[in-house]
């Protein structure tokens, strides 16, 4: 046998799959030998070797020669032929109808509501995608982990269990049944071979030894090799550990870091190797400073390597199986059935069973390999998986204690299972009778809670431990799973099972009955709040487990009463404690009380009373079913004591009173939140509404006096309804009135509320119907906040999709917030002032709501109750305490005071309380009346409510009280309820006479209608007659107000002109143009026939000082707020890298691709400078003294908040005027004559040569001489340039100038990321850059929203644009000026190859608008001498402007014709105009001086159209430019939009032809040489080859990416997504760029980069890429939009998708399916284009401070 042994392994470890197989198998497949000595031996030998690296294991060397060495034999032993091949075949065959996947931490999960049997029933998204439940009320959730896939359990789903992937014949299998069997043989191998394996991996886990292996797995020597290893746990945080192995191990901390992340991820770590006792050093290290660190020291143990090795072998074979589970049922079968295998007479658990107890032991990585092949296996296999629960069951007690003392998260415990079991409502069933599951529960429950049992043996939860609760939780979730379906069929056994189980329930009841009970502070102020939060805690989680016991009892008569009897008895132990004191006796009315003397405001008292509660709930039920009749054979009325039953829940009620009233205010905020969620919706409806029923149990069965005196006692009200002497003592009043509104309160509520099923004959629909009218009533409200003011049952549905569309109608959202539902009309005549579920504030909110709506309606201001349904049978006597004489005494002891004006007594608000009961009273009687015969009726309210009072002389009836009552001043309000309830008097008067006087009851009785019709209609006349007086006097005085604004405006006529001339000045409409549009000539902007410059006198206002100023050159400079921001709006092309610092960039020239510019933004908002400096100083200040305080903004960098709108603004920018320019025509004429093209650029050539020469004195010549005819008089030259006409520069004032320095250095500062520079020769260019790029993002936002270029900016847009081009203008008087002439002459390199030098980039690669900009802003610069600081004239001006743009405009023609070349044409069109001849003409010349490159065959149409379109954005760029330069008004047709109007009004308006190619003929002869240079131009002819791509114009309007319309697509999207720097299965963050469409891995350590020495997460290292630091991102997971920019600044912003109710779900936390909303999505697109995200992130965390602590720079 041994030498067998030996000879197989050895052969296996030669390395590949192949070898191993002949010897070994044949080894193995010899039938004697004994199979589970070789298989450890084999192991024994190649375990230890392969897993001896364990410190840098090389994980695909290992996994190589496992395969090798011991699986691949194993598998060729199993199958009998080639696994691969095996495997193959086994999965064709089918696979199973349950798809079982697991879910990870974080991945979407579905259910359905419409077929989910319960909402733990869910799908993974491949089978929701595939299932008709996609079209249904579906759900989406992300998963906690642990969970798995229900799709093919039948139980599982009402309709559609299978998606179409896994019904049988899905997959096009021969066979109809799903799976194929194995044959025989393979069937006894595998008994063969599951046992030993499966024994090893169950030997090795729950192994204990450290340092020795079983004795058949040792078969070498013993080497003195071990490894440290460290565990994980809950406790200590990954900087804890981190800390801990860098002081004990002197590691590195990468390594450290490293370490961690795997003890997180596997559950276990060697963090050392080496002899035993220098591992047991480093133990003891560890230990030591993680205990310094915090509390507790880590776990570590010191493990031999062999033990390790096999430790982990044993959880790779573990997965084998597990993947061999997925294959085969019968596999399962066998599995299962070794695993519940236990010994022959031995009392050890089965195998499961151990591993299941030891699973709190084990580590993270095996726990998780441990609950997979039990889902892989038993969960798959229904039969087993009965067993499997049965095992679980078994243990289930030291299972929770297990979890409960663990500290690792529920996901990863063995307990998180029954979930999967219980669930299972035939499992469950089963688990009920066979195995009393629920005691078990119940049991367990009291077994691990007792230290928080008193000597009372009631719960007190004072200083618990949070975490141990929520580990209790699990167990109440347990119970919870349990009742979750209840059965339709009930045997005997499962009845006495569940009765057992209830009883047992009742005990854990019964210790929370009375806890924690609290005593009023006297005196002094409690020194320490008790802990209140863990016992509310507990009631929550019950809330639905009581709920469903009393479902559960109420299905089943017998059982019901049963347990009615057992819940009563529970309570009367309960009550019976300190019987002892002797009863008191209270006299009223001649009615006595005797009861126990006990004071709320004395005694202790305790707000927890689940045992009275779950009473309440059972008698409701006895009444709904009938069963109520039969109580008496279960409780005897002697022992229903009825009035103890009633006391404790009314001690309650009475407390939340004193409470109200400022009793209790020295017990602190514990005691103010227990009475808040008392009355919350989530705990009501086993608390208050219970306590509630209660009275109205104790009503019902009392007699009606005896009950109102045990109110009025406990409510220690005694006193207050007996004659008393006034009191002065304020405090003591005030206290008194609130305790009498708490109650009459509460006896509304007792008569009143009626809608609860078994109460009165309602279902749970007319419930919630009431529930939605009143929260309606209060304002109209979104779907969410209905659902959150809604009671949930125990499967987390409200009800309210049911009955919603009954009583409300949607209103759809607009762009923002959200979509709400409105009450209809009919049901307003439902709303009861007095709805118990009110707060204080909704209850005054709804009363002023509808009195608001009465007036409007014209209508009296009552607001009655409306008729209340009937009481059932068991209730019927509670009406009785309307009529009783106690609460006659108490209605008219108020009611007279009130007449009497007793003023300290009574409130209005008591009063409105006495008039809701006379309502009541008088409904109740009325509709009695209207059922049944007069005699029949016993309520005689009316009849006790006319009677006298007391004895004494003045004694009044009710009704005269009421007729008294109208004429009290302070009751005006009231007046209407008060004739409401007087007619109501009458009604009744009259149905008891008509009832009397049968003969002649009908005529009474419509006489008595009309009557009261008669007085109705009297009141509305007068309403009507006063409403209209009113109308005329506010008519009047609108009619003075008109007047005396008309007198204002005659007398001061010149103010009012200037303000409407400012005002109209932005449509660019003045009154002179309006007269001469006529003669459209005078709107030309540039050459000889400029139109005039409207320069208006512009006087301001400073938002800071509030004083006006006019703006001139010489006056101190104004300012406008703005912020300067690099933008990535306009890109061509987002894979460009950007340039992050600009140390040594030249910012002269922008690529067409516009990669990147520098956008100017203002908010419109105008201050002096002085006083805007004042203002920046002072928040300077500010911020150094609350240094501890982190700002919104950053003052280092100039930030700051705009004083007026709060938007992020970072510099100022100076408001230059307009200098008004006047062109005379004669002279313009005359100029005309001589200065052609030809000749200025002559003039522009001998001034720069001039230049050159001049400068060349000190340096180097720069420029080549520019000119044909030799040098001629060059001074004369030189000079000629002035000849045309100049003027002496604008004198601007040393303030203004001082704000265009600043605000210079502020562009170029941010936009080329540097140090502020005054002196930089690039200020200049970024000034340009930053005007230029600022106008094509507005042309470009224009043009998006399809509006006209002129007349539709917003004001900011349009100061902010003004106050730019002027300001970029002005700003070259403050540079030198030859730094501006050597900018030109580069700029002009590019359209005149005389000026070109070695850097000059090509025509291809720059963007024409950038150049003209540039040109234009620099040009005046040569007209500057040495002595005198000349600028050019205003025909000077029009003359360069005109040909500056014309020649960059023939150089942007020349870029679109040479990119349109490689255009292939889409449609034919034979259009012969002009146009296309020309471009035909144009062509042949370009295709002549490109040699042949520029195809000739282009037709010439296409080349028009092309150009036609292409140059658009260019010119609309450019009429924006020269319109904010010189103040000339557009043509009509571009404050419109129209495609062809408007290309025409651009050309006239820019002095261009309409056929653009004239432009070329016209200056043929001085562009011809240029077009050939142009032409010859590598980079153009490379482009024409093919070789190179050139940027197509118009340039694509960027947009955001496409989303899907349904969310569910995105979140597959995810789900998909793997992170490209992670091999693990962790689930990780997925995001997704709304810029550029790149999906990015969130806030995870394997994405993070290091940007200049600095940790950056991947979104804002990619933000700083794809939008220079500003950036728009969705969080798929949890449906959120993140805006960031830069590093430290982002927020949260909702994203645009939508549920059907018009609401946002961050978090996905309603789960409700989600589509896309355009307008939203659109508005975010704005948000980006008008480049406002920094406004709204500065914002939004001004607003909500809450996310300072969040580190964006890792996003």
């Amino acid at each position: 046998m041994a030498d067998g042994a030996d000879r197989g392994p050895a052969a296996g470890a030669a390395g590949g799959r192949a070898p191993a197989q002949a010897p070994e198998r044949a080894m193995w497949c010899d039938e004697r030998f004994d199979f589970q000595a070789t298989f450890l031996q084999c192991l024994a030998k190649h375990v230890p070797n392969i897993y001896s690296a364990e410190m840098d294991p090389l994980v695909e060397k290992q996994e190589e020669m496992v395969q090798a060495a011991i699986l691949y034999p194993l598998e060729c032993y199993l199958f009998g032929e080639d696994p691969d091949i095996f495997l193959e075949k086994l999965q064709q065959s089918g696979t199973s109808q349950l798809c079982g996947k697991v879910f990870k931490g974080g991945e979407t999960t579905y259910s359905c509501r419409d077929c989910a049997v319960d909402p733990t029933c869910v799908l993974c998204i491949d089978c929701f995608q595939n299932s008709i439940h996609k079209n249904h009320r579906y759900k989406m959730h992300s998963s906690t982990g642990g969970g798995f896939c229900d799709c093919g359990d039948t139980e599982a789903w009402k309709a559609g269990p299978l998606c179409t992937k896994h019904e049988p014949g899905a997959l096009s299998s021969p066979k109809e049944n799903s799976e194929c069997q194995l044959n025989e043989e393979i069937m006894e191998h595998s008994r063969r071979v599951f046992p030993s394996v499966i024994k090893y991996i169950v030997d090795m886990l729950i192994w204990e030894e450290e340092k020795e292996l079983p004795e058949e797995l040792t078969i070498r020597e013993k080497v003195d090799s071990y490894y440290c290893v460290l565990f994980n746990d809950e406790h200590h945080s990954y900087d804890h550990v981190i800390y801990s192995l860098q002081r004990a191990l002197g590691c590195e901390l990468g390594e450290a870091q490293l370490h961690t992340t795997a003890i997180d991820k596997e559950g276990r770590r060697a963090v050392k190797a080496g002899h035993y006792a220098s591992c047991q050093e480093a133990k003891e290290e560890i230990k030591r400073h993680s205990e310094n660190v915090s509390q507790r020291p880590l776990h570590v143990e010191v493990l031999h390597a062999d033990v390790m090795a096999h430790q982990k072998f044993a959880l790779r074979l573990g997965s084998w199986l597990n993947k061999l589970m997925s294959y085969s049922s019968d596999f399962r079968q066998v599995f299962c059935q070794i695993c519940l295998k236990e010994e022959a007479g031995s009392e050890k658990p089965c195998f499961i069973s151990k591993l299941m107890l030891w699973d709190a032991r084990l580590h993270k990585g095996a726990r998780k390999v441990l609950h997979e092949l039990i889902f892989s296996s038993f969960f798959m296999e229904m039969e087993y998986k009965k067993l499997f629960a049965v095992e679980f069951v078994k243990y289930y007690k030291a299972l929770q204690k297990e979890y409960i003392s663990d500290d690792h998260d529920r996901v990863l415990s063995v307990t998180a299972l029954s979930v999967q079991m219980f669930t299972v409502p035939t499992l469950a069933r089963h688990l009920i009778e066979e195995q009393n599951v629920i005691t078990t529960i119940t049991e367990t429950l009291l077994e691990v809670l007792p230290e928080y049992l008193d000597k009372n043996d009631k719960f007190n939860f004072q200083g618990y431990s949070q975490d141990k609760l929520n580990r209790v939780y699990s167990v109440i979730y347990d119970l919870r799973y349990i009742l979750v379906s209840k059965p339709t069929v009930w045997t005997d056994r499962l009845r006495e099972r569940f009765l057992e189980g209830f009883v047992s329930f009742l005990r854990i009841l019964t210790c929370m009955q009375g806890m924690e009970e609290i005593k009023r502070q006297i005196g002094q102020h409690i020194e320490v709040d008790p802990d209140w939060e863990a016992a509310i805690a507990i009631q929550m989680q019950l809330k639905n487990i009581l709920l469903m016991f009393q479902e559960w009892c109420a299905c089943d008569e017998e059982l019901l009463l049963r347990s009615y009897r057992e819940c009563h008895k529970a309570v009367m132990r309960c009550s019976t404690n300190g019987r002892s004191r002797e009863k008191t006796v209270f006299h009223l009315c001649g009615h006595t009380l005797e009861s126990r003397p006990y004071r709320v405001s004395a005694d202790p008292v305790s707000i927890h009373l689940p045992l009275s509660r779950t009473l309440a709930g059972l008698h409701v039920r006895l009444s709904k079913t009938g069963a109520i009749s039969r109580l008496h054979e279960f409780v005897s009325p002697e022992e229903f004591q009825v009035e103890l039953l009633v006391e404790y829940p009314l001690r309650c009620l009475v407390l939340v009173a004193q409470v109200a009233a400022e009793m209790w205010r020295r017990n602190g905020l514990s005691l103010i939140s227990q009475v808040f969620y008392y009355q919350d919706v989530k705990c009501r409806e086993e608390m208050y509404d219970k306590d509630i029923i209660m009275l109205q149990i104790g009503a019902s069965l009392m007699d009606p006096n005896q009950f109102l005196l045990l109110i009025l006692q406990r409510y220690e009200l005694a006193d207050a309804f007996k004659k008393i002497k006034p009191t002065k003592d304020q405090d003591l009043i005030k206290q008194y009135n609130v305790l009498i509104e708490e109650m009459l309160q509460i006896l509304i509520y007792v008569v009143g509320e009626r809608y609860v099923p078994g109460i009165s004959n309602v279902t749970k629909e007319d419930v919630i119907m009431r529930e939605i009218i009143h929260l309606l009533c209060i304002e109209p409200m979104a779907h969410s906040a209905i659902t959150k003011s809604l009671p949930e049952n125990e499967n987390n549905e409200t009800g309210l999709e049911n009955v919603i569309d009954k009583v409300a109608t949607f209103k759809k959202p607009g762009v923002s917030g959200h979509g709400v539902y409105e009450l209809k009309d009919e049901c307003l005549k439902e709303f009861n002032m007095f709805f118990y579920h009110y707060t204080k504030t909704q209850h005054s909110k709804a009363e002023h709501t509808q009195k608001k709506r009465r007036k409007q309606e014209n209508r009296d201001e009552a607001l009655p109750p409306p008729p209340p349904p009937d009481f059932s049978p068991a209730f019927s006597n509670v009406v009785r305490i309307l009529n009783c004489d106690v609460m006659m005494h108490i209605l008219r002891t108020l009611l007279q005071r009130a007449v009497e004006l007793e003023t300290h007594l009574w409130t209005e608000a008591m009063i409105q309380m006495v008039l809701h009961l006379l309502s009541l009273g008088l409904l109740e009687e009325k509709q009695q009346l209207q059922k049944s015969p007069e005699e029949e009726v016993t309520f005689d309210f009316y009849h006790k409510a006319t009677r006298m009072g007391s004895s004494a002389l003045n004694a009044v009836n009710v009704l005269m009280l009421l007729e008294k009552l109208k004429r009290v001043p302070q009751l005006e309000a009231q007046k209407d309820t008060v004739n409401w309830i007087l007619q109501m008097f009458d009604m009744v008067k009259r149905l008891r006479e008509k009832s009397s006087l049968a003969t002649v009851g009908t005529t009474s009785g419509s006489e008595a209608t009309k009557g009261d019709e008669s007085t109705q209609d009297k009141e509305k006349a007068e309403r009507k007659r006063k409403a209209e007086a009113a109308r005329l006097h506010r008519q009047k005085i609108m009619a003075q107000m008109s007047a005396l604004q008309r007198n204002f405006i005659e007398t001061h006529k010149l103010l009012y002109e200037n303000t409407l001339e400012a005002q109209g000045k932005d449509d660019a409409t003045m009154e002179e143009e309006s007269t001469s549009s006529a003669i459209d000539s005078s709107r030309i902007a540039l050459g000889p026939k400029r139109g005039p410059s409207v320069a208006e006198k512009e006087v301001l206002t400073c938002i800071l000082c509030q004083e006006e100023q006019e703006v001139k050159l010489e006056s101190a400079a104004m300012v406008l707020s703005a912020c300067v921001q690099k933008s990535t709006a306009l890109t061509q092309n987002r894979s460009r890298i950007l340039e992050l610092s600009g140390d040594t960039l030249d910012p002269l020239f922008m690529h067409p691709d516009l990669p990147c510019g520098t956008h100017t933004g203002s908010c419109g908002h105008v201050m002096h400078a002085a006083c805007w400096q004042k203002y920046f100083e002072a928040m300077q200040l500010n911020f150094r003294q609350r240094l501890h305080v982190e700002q919104i903004f950053d003052l280092e960098n100039g930030e700051y908040l705009c004083p007026l709108c709060k938007s992020l603004c970072n510099t100022v920018i100076p408001i230059v005027p307009l200098q008004a320019q006047k062109i005379n025509s004669e002279d313009a004429e005359a100029v005309a004559q001589i200065l052609s093209l030809a000749r200025w650029l002559e003039i522009v050539t001998a001034r720069i040569s001039g230049y050159s020469v001049k400068n060349a004195k000190g340096e180097k010549q720069s420029l080549p001489p520019f000119t044909n005819k030799g040098t001629g008089n060059s001074a004369l030259e030189f000079h000629s340039i002035l000849s045309f006409g100049v003027q002496s520069s604008a004198k601007y004032s040393s303030s203004i100038k001082e704000m265009l320095v600043l605000f210079a250095t502020t562009i170029y500062r941010v936009g080329l990321k540097v140090a502020p520079n005054e002196a930089d020769s690039r200020i200049p260019m970024m000034t340009w850059s930053t005007c230029a790029f600022t106008i094509q993002c507005i042309e470009n936002l224009l043009e998006t929203e399809g509006k006209p270029l002129f007349g539709s900016l917003q004001n900011r847009q349009h100061s902010g644009l003004k106050a730019l081009v002027q300001f970029a203008a002005a700003q070259r008087t403050t540079s030198p000026q030859p730094l501006i002439q050597k900018h030109l002459i580069h700029l002009l390199g590019v359209l005149l190859p005389n000026f070109k030098g070695e850097d000059t980039p090509s025509l291809l690669e720059v963007d024409m608008f950038h150049i003209l900009v540039g040109a234009v802003l620099s040009f005046p610069s040569l007209y500057w001498e040495d002595a005198v600081d000349l600028q050019p004239s205003s025909i000077s001006s029009a003359y360069n402007h005109l040909y500056l743009f014309h020649l960059t405009t023939l150089a942007h023609i020349m870029q679109i014709v040479i990119s349109s070349a490689t255009e292939s044409p889409t449609a034919h069109s034979s259009d012969n105009s002009e146009e296309a001849q020309s471009a035909q003409s144009f062509c042949r010349e370009v295709c002549q001086y490109t040699s042949g490159c520029f195809s000739q065959d282009i037709p010439g149409w296409l080349v028009w159209d092309c150009v036609k379109k292409g140059i658009m954005p260019y010119l609309r760029c450019a009429a924006l430019f020269f319109h904010y330069l010189l103040g000339v008004s557009p043509p009509e047709e571009l404050l419109q939009v129209s495609e062809e109007g408007q290309f025409k009004a651009l050309c006239s308006y820019l002095s261009l032809p309409t056929n653009l190619f004239l432009l070329f003929h016209e200056y043929w002869d001085t562009i011809n040489p240029l077009l050939q240079r142009w032409c010859a131009d590598p980079v153009v002819l490379s482009c024409l080859k093919g070789k190179s791509i050139a940027i197509r114009y118009p340039r694509k309007r960027n947009r955001l990416i496409e989303l899907p319309e349904d969310y569910s697509c995105l979140l597959n999207q995810a789900s998909q997504f793997k992170c490209p720097r992670s091999s693990d299965d962790e689930q990780k963050h997925p995001v997704l760029c709304l810029f550029c469409g790149a999906m990015l891995c969130s806030q995870n350590t394997c994405c993070q980069e290091l940007v200049n020495g600095e940790e950056l997460g991947a979104c804002t290292s990619h933000a700083l890429q794809c939008g220079a630091g500003v950036c728009m991102f969705l969080k798929i997971r949890e449906c959120k939009v993140v805006l960031i920019e830069g590093k430290t600044r982002g927020c949260l912003y909702p994203a645009p998708y939508l549920d059907e109710y018009g609401e946002t779900d961050p978090g996905l936390k309603r789960g409700n399916p989600l589509h896309l909303c355009q307008e939203r999505y659109r508005k975010l697109h704005l948000l980006w284009q008008q480049h406002c995200i920094i406004e709204e992130i500065a914002r939004s965390q001004e607003t909500n401070q809450i996310f300072f602590g969040f580190n964006w720079q890792l996003l």
